[in-house]
């Protein structure tokens, strides 16, 4: 063998990959070709994120807005979905091309009684949401028109829809049963249902993971405060009692809902003032909560409008934290015992204001909050308590998109094993390989 022969075969011994470097690389190769676009679809907007799910990588977002409005551009539902897939070409991710997708994962706020876990999309799922439009005509009309524009636009790809009321599926009777005549309840669908559920489960998981304890250990009040907010009461993983109920309208004040109100009130606008029903409805949805209090649904506004002395704000400021405070202290005693309070979304893991005045005067619970770390900012899961507190205060970032695309892609792969299912690392959350799920 010539010297350079020699040279290059040891050159090639040198450069050709070791087995446990090729397995690394189709690890890595695997992970990041779990492609899932995530949808959700509201009356006037598009929301989508494409997701490598397995690396936890978000890849593209966009946001398709005036859907139907006159002058936007945009028709319909399907002029919307065929602009999210234009914009993602533009990118440079055509999600039209075969194999592009391993799913689509639907956002449906409610699930009703029938739908207590992620479920592949078919004619029979579809008409079976739209006869649930009753129990949310805000909301699954949009989930819905969103579902059927992709399905037409994208029908060899799996679509799953994911369900906001699904997460709850485990309340007690004592919790979801309203006192109201049993047949009355039971023909109509009335009960509490609960919402947010693309939030909890991780959130959930991650605080553990922050505690250092298995999920099935704890007992936890978790405050997913948004523009929309609701507090769940979670014992080994499991939703014991939640505020929303029927509807996404009960419970915590919101930035622009009522929450719990004396069901008369609504009686006395129609016979008092004469408000029709319908104009009542959208009254408590959207122009009560914070903007009715003192004209701003954004917290931010309110905090900044408080701390300058305006009388309204700090009225609005005091009656959303006095509702948390009585939420927490309620779901102190269901639980009997609590190990942690966990908030999170954009106003619980941002506003440090409204996390202190929230859980103030608690301390004879155990419940403290340490200023310092309270005010620190951090996109990171992070304790708000000082050390050896009795009760844990966490700030724990939530990620429904994720959530959403994971579920979606564990239902395609056959391994659903339920929204608290561990962590693997490679495997993604809540699914395992199909042949070791059979």
């Amino acid at each position: 063998m010539s010297e350079r022969e020699g040279s290059q075969r040891e050159r090639g011994a040198t450069t050709a990959p070791r087995p446990e470097e090729r397995r690394a690389r189709r690890r890595e190769e695997r992970a990041l070709s779990d492609r899932v676009l995530v949808v959700n679809s509201g009356s006037s907007s598009v929301k989508y994120q494409l997701l490598a799910v397995t690396a936890g990588q978000r890849v593209a977002a966009g946001l398709i807005e005036r859907v139907g409005e006159p002058g936007s551009g945009v028709a319909d539902h399907d002029a919307a979905v065929r602009r999210v897939v234009d914009e993602l070409r533009a990118a440079g991710h055509d999600v039209s091309q075969p194999g592009a997708l391993d799913a689509v994962g639907h956002r449906v706020v409610h699930g009703g009684e029938r739908f207590v876990e992620p479920t592949l999309v078919d004619d029979e799922v579809v008409a079976a949401i739209r006869a649930l439009v009753p129990l949310a005509p805000l909301h699954n009309p949009a989930n819905l028109a969103g579902i059927e524009a992709l399905r037409r636009l994208q029908p060899d790809v799996p679509h799953v829809a994911v369900f906001d009321t699904a997460f709850h599926r485990t309340l007690p009777p004592r919790a979801w049963t309203y006192a109201l005549p049993a047949e009355v309840a039971r023909k109509h669908g009335v009960r509490r249902y609960g919402f947010h559920g693309t939030s909890f489960p991780g959130v959930t998981r991650r605080a553990a993971a922050l505690l250092g304890r298995p999920v099935e250990d704890l007992a936890l009040v978790v405050l997913h405060l948004g523009n929309g907010c609701s507090a769940a009461a979670v014992l080994g993983g499991r939703s014991v009692d939640t505020s929303m109920g029927l509807s996404p309208l009960e419970g915590l004040v919101m930035g622009t809902r009522s929450g719990d109100i004396d069901p008369t009130i609504v009686f006395h606008l129609h016979r008092a003032a004469g408000i029709p029903y319908d104009e009542i409805e959208v009254l408590l949805t959207k122009d009560s909560g914070l903007k009715g209090i003192c004209g701003d649904n954004d917290v931010r506004e309110v905090v900044r409008r408080a701390d300058s002395g305006d009388e309204a704000a700090q009225l609005a400021l005091q009656v959303y934290c006095y509702r948390i405070r009585k939420y927490v202290g309620a779901y102190y005693a269901a639980l009997g015992r609590l190990d942690a309070i966990v908030f999170t979304a954009g106003v619980g893991e941002n506003a440090p204001s409204v996390r202190a005045q929230a859980l103030d005067g608690l301390d004879r619970l155990g419940i403290r909050i340490d200023p310092a770390r309270n005010q620190a900012s951090s996109r990171e899961p992070r304790f708000l308590s000082p050390d050896g507190a009795e009760v844990a205060v966490l700030a724990v970032p939530t990620d429904e998109e994720l959530e959403i695309a994971q579920e979606a892609l564990a239902v395609v792969r056959g391994g659903w094993l339920g929204p608290l299912a561990p962590t693997r690392p490679v495997d993604g959350v809540g699914w395992r390989p199909a042949e070791e799920a059979r």
